[in-house]
C-alpha cells in the first residue's frame, strides 16, 4: 500500500491513522510519503518525499493508494489502475486553506475504484478491507479526444487549427485572441 500526502504540506491526520492501523493489524506492507513534518510513524516505512521515478515505481507495485484529495495523485493512481482511498484535508482543521478537497472527494465518491473516507473511523474500516477494493478502470496518459474537442469548441479554436500539438502556440493563441476580440465587439 502506498500512502501519500502530496508535495505541498504534511497531512499528519492521515499518516497517524495509517500508522495506528498498521500497528494494530501488524501490517508491514505500507509505505508513506509524509511530507515535511515532525511526526515520525512507528509502524510504517516512510520518507518525507519521493522523486518522481521512485514514486511511480512504488505506485506500480502497490495494491492500493491512500491519499489526500490531490488530483495529481488521484489521476496517477487511475493511470496505474490502482484502487484509491481518499481522506480529504479539511479547512476547519487547518489542513488546507478551504474545503476544496472535500468538494473534490464529494465529486469522486461515486467513481468506480475510488473510495472516500470522511473521517479516521471510516478510514480504519476501509483499510481493514483494502485488499478487497475493486481497481478502477485504467485511464490513459492524456485527455480523451472528446474532452479535447469540447474544450476547443468552448474556447473558440477555429476549425482550421485541427492539431494543437503541431500548430505553433503563438498561432493558436493569436487565433483565440482574434476570435475573443470579435465576440466582444459583437
Amino acid at each position: 500500500m502506498l500512502v501519500t500526502v502530496g508535495m505541498q504540506m504534511p497531512f499528519d491526520r492521515l499518516v497517524r491513522t495509517i500508522d495506528a492501523w498498521a500497528g494494530r493489524c501488524g501490517r508491514t506492507d505500507a509505505f508513506a510519503q509524509i511530507g515535511d513534518t515532525d511526526f515520525a510513524p512507528a509502524h510504517i516505512d516512510h520518507a518525507p518525499f519521493l522523486d518522481p521515478r521512485d514514486f511511480r515505481a512504488r505506485l506500480a507495485s502497490c495494491s492500493a493508494v491512500v491519499t489526500h484529495a490531490g488530483m495529481g495523485t488521484i489521476l496517477t493512481a487511475l493511470a496505474f489502475a490502482r484502487p484509491v482511498v481518499i481522506l480529504p484535508r479539511r479547512g476547519a482543521l487547518r489542513e488546507t486553506r478551504n474545503d476544496h478537497q472535500v468538494a473534490t472527494a464529494t465529486s469522486l465518491a461515486d467513481t468506480a475504484g475510488i473510495t472516500v473516507a470522511w473521517n479516521e473511523g471510516e478510514l480504519f474500516g476501509i483499510l481493514d478491507r483494502v485488499g478487497q477494493l475493486t481497481p478502477p478502470k485504467q485511464i490513459g496518459p492524456h485527455a480523451s479526444e472528446d474532452l479535447i474537442t469540447a474544450l476547443r469548441r468552448f474556447i473558440g479554436v477555429v476549425p482550421d487549427v485541427d492539431d494543437l500539438e503541431t500548430a505553433a502556440p503563438s498561432d493558436v493563441i493569436g487565433r483565440i485572441d482574434a476570435r475573443h476580440d470579435r465576440r466582444r465587439a459583437a
